[in-house]
This record gives structure tokens, C-alpha cells and sequence, in this order.
């Protein structure tokens, strides 16, 4: 059984995110964060809180222990591109991409 948590449109690059979710990907909660603490990402802060969602649904609505559960997923997914421009010189126009991250994370315990 997977308890997930689950953040939409996360306004930071999928890029950035990866490297987070590569790096806490199997490794037990606590030692994930800690992991995600002792980083400085700007992903850090949105990826500590989903871990902790993804803790208390496993708590709460699977009846998991806590002290057993390991990061089983961690994806960063791209959401939807919103795009902008900028004004440049002689009349031109530069598209501005911001784009967007769909995060999960799903912890599991060991068996």
C-alpha cells in the first residue's frame, strides 16, 4: 500500500525539482528530511511540506507506521507553460516561458 501526496502548479522550473526528487527517491522519511532540510534548493520548502502530507496520509489513512516508511516515488512532472513576453529593441518581442511543476510523492512502508 502507497500513501501520496499530490501539489499542482508549483510555479519553478521541473528541472530544479528533479534534482530533489532524485535525491530523497528510496531513502527512509527521516533521513529524506533531513536531506531536503540541509539543502539549499528553492525547491526545498515546497518538497519538505508535500513529505510531511505524504507522512500523515500514510498515518492517518492507511494506519502506517511511521518509524517504518521509506520514500517509495518522487516525480516532478511539467505543468502548464504560461507564457509572457518582453519588449525589446527596435519593435521586437522575446517569449518569456514560466513554467510549472505537478509534484508527487508516495512513501510506502518496508516490509
Amino acid at each position: 500500500m502507497e500513501a501520496k501526496a499530490t501539489l499542482k502548479y508549483l510555479r519553478m522550473s521541473p528541472r530544479k525539482v528533479k534534482i530533489q526528487c532524485d535525491m530523497i527517491r528510496g531513502k527512509d522519511v527521516q533521513s529524506a528530511l533531513a536531506y531536503i532540510m540541509n539543502t539549499p534548493k528553492a525547491a526545498s520548502e515546497p518538497m519538505r511540506k508535500l513529505l510531511n502530507s505524504a507522512i500523515a496520509n500514510a498515518e492517518v489513512n492507511h494506519n502506517m507506521d511511521k518509524e517504518k516508511l521509506y520514500v517509495s516515488t518522487a516525480i516532478a512532472n511539467p505543468g502548464p507553460t504560461l507564457k509572457r513576453g518582453m519588449p525589446r529593441a527596435q519593435g521586437r518581442f522575446n517569449r518569456i516561458l514560466k513554467r510549472t511543476t505537478h509534484i508527487t510523492i508516495g512513501v510506502s512502508e518496508k516490509a
